[in-house]
């Protein structure tokens, strides 16, 4: 064992991949991997060589081989310097794949030969240790799947390689004949492998099971490096994960945001907060661990995947607080409520207000633009009876803090609209194919008003066009945000068509996004109100008068 140091595998590229609607291109990768790099991550499992014509291409590009098409150097030639540059640090390339097939030869192994051909340094082999998959699913005996198992890891090693060793489905293995996995990890061992890494591949085991399985391999074999792989089919990924360091595993592998096949795996975005900041071992450079949920948004972002704002540590709802009793005690310390300081992993604290809101709550909101306001300001009073007047009206605003912050910023006389819109017209035409609607608007920015139209699929987006193509002359920033979602919830069906709804729009500007809302019982008029809500935020938070949390 290594002491107090744990040495982190992210596997996001090649487990985490294999999510559902987890994807990553040849250039993604090499973006992640130059900010991985920079993070300080010991290794990155960057794929399977060929398993895809993409992680091949990525490993040419990494390797830098003389047969690699010159278009694609110069495509990625300045990227893959930096990479380079940062590689001759911590981080290291891992190529993943399995050991060679049953009677077959390992040179003669076609996967082997592949993860030798990656240039990686580094090359993970999954073998199997459970005697249920030896028999029904490698259908061959336990003597082969011994050798196989030995030999390819050897066939690496004499290759100069370090290798770990995935013993896939150990602790379903140890539990049904803990001799044969056992024997298992002793092949691997005798090849030559660095590092024992074990898998609960079915993610079913129990923090027990974890803790017996670590501690039997450790006190046997005592292996350089032991690792552990957590599956979270039983939501105890990150658990599991835990109770194996606490019992001395001293590699963790994970994926950022959980990603991963079925249920995913263990979460690295909430096991290196616990390991560092509540264990005590040290992974990263304290700046890394205090940018945390700032780099945990950039992979979903660069993944295209949404952002779990449950998550915590660095979900928007990590310390997000609503009722009034929690949030005056959180004020006035906040260890009440709050196991960490959020800062410390990049997160802030967001007081949730309601028609259900105290003081407590609107008046820590209402400090973000006045900090000196204190509960008992009849501005206060006023503005939470402007927010439950509003919220019997429709509104609400846990789910759009965007309008929230204006609302208060008018009551504190601290905002005023940066463009007035004046006027505008909307209308459909079925017949016209797919933008089918058009918007004119007529805008006035200071003391010029401004009519453009635009076409778009649908009114809404129409409006929305018109909107955005007009204000961007004035205000570029605009150009930078866009519209990410879009809902419509009718309050009262009883009036059928005339129905009052709640219009809520969802923006991004760089890695933050917030939400506004309209309300009304024409949905355009509900739809204008919200969308204008988020562009006046664009333009606020580039002026500097609201927070920008991330961009």
């Amino acid at each position: 064992m290594t002491g107090n140091r744990i040495s982190i595998y992210d596997t996001t590229l090649r487990d985490g991949a294999q999510g559902e609607g987890v994807h990553f291109s040849v250039k993604d990768k090499l973006v992640y991997l130059h900010k991985m790099a920079e993070a300080g991550i010991d290794f990155v499992e960057a794929g399977w060589p060929g398993a895809n014509p993409k992680d091949d291409e990525f490993f040419r590009l990494t390797s830098l081989q003389p047969n690699l098409l010159d278009s694609k150097k110069e495509s990625y030639s300045e990227l893959i310097a930096d990479i380079t540059e940062l590689l001759r640090g911590k981080t290291k390339i891992v190529a993943f794949g399995s050991t060679c097939r049953v009677n077959e030869d390992p040179e003669n192994s076609e996967i082997l030969a592949k993860l030798l051909a990656s240039g990686a340094s580094t090359l993970t082999i999954f073998g199997k240790t459970w005697k249920m998959h030896v028999d029904e699913v490698l259908r061959t005996n336990n003597t082969e799947n011994l050798r196989i198992i030995r030999e390819s890891v050897n066939f690496l090693v004499q290759a100069g390689r370090e290798v770990f060793f995935d013993a896939e489905h150990f602790f379903d293995g140890f539990a049904d004949n803990p001799d044969f996995a056992l024997n298992c990890l002793e092949a691997a061992l005798e090849g030559g492998a660095r590092g024992i890494v074990l898998c609960d591949t079915n993610g079913g085991a129990f923090p027990t099971e974890i803790i017996k399985g670590i501690e039997v391999v450790r006190n046997k074999f005592a292996p350089q490096v032991l690792g552990i792989h957590a599956h979270n089919d039983g939501g105890l990924a990150v658990a599991n994960t835990l109770a194996a360091v606490g019992s001395g595993a001293n590699q963790i592998q994970g994926s950022w945001n959980g990603f991963g096949e079925r249920c995913g795996n263990a979460n690295l975005s909430t096991l290196l907060p616990w390991l560092q900041l509540k264990m005590g071992y040290k992974l990263l450079d304290q700046e890394v661990i205090s940018n945390l949920t700032h780099l945990t948004r950039y992979v979903a972002e660069l993944a295209n995947y949404p952002f779990d704002e449950k998550q915590p540590f660095v979900g928007k709802s990590a310390f997000a607080h609503k009722a009034g009793m929690h949030v005056d005690a959180v004020l006035k310390n906040n260890r009440t409520f709050e196991h960490i300081d959020p800062s410390m992993v990049g997160n802030e604290r967001r007081i949730l207000v309601s028609d259900q809101s105290g003081k407590a709550n609107i008046c820590a909101r209402m400090r973000a633009f006045k900090p000196d306001i204190e509960k008992d300001h009849p501005l206060v009073e006023l503005a939470m009876e402007k927010i439950k007047q509003a919220e019997n009206e429709g509104f609400q605003y846990e789910t759009a803090e965007g309008s929230l912050d204006l609302l208060l910023m008018e009551i504190l006389d601290e905002y005023q609209p940066p463009f007035t819109l004046e006027d505008y017209h909307v209308w459909s035409d079925p017949l016209r194919g797919e933008l089918d609607s058009v918007a004119v608007i007529k805008v006035k920015v200071e003391d010029e008003s401004v009519h453009i139209a635009a076409e778009g699929d649908g009114p809404v987006h129409a409006l929305d066009r018109a909107l955005r193509r007009t204000l961007s002359a004035f205000f570029p920033v605009i150009e930078e945000s866009e519209l990410i979602d879009y809902k419509v919830r009718v309050l009262d069906g009883s009036f059928g068509t005339g129905s009052v709804v709640r219009v809520v729009v969802e923006t991004r500007h760089g890695l933050d996004s917030w939400g506004t809302i309209g309300v009304s019982s024409n949905i355009l008029r509900a739809s204008a109100k919200a969308l204008l809500d988020a562009l006046y935020i664009v333009i606020l938070r580039d002026q500097g008068k609201l927070k920008s949390t991330f961009s």
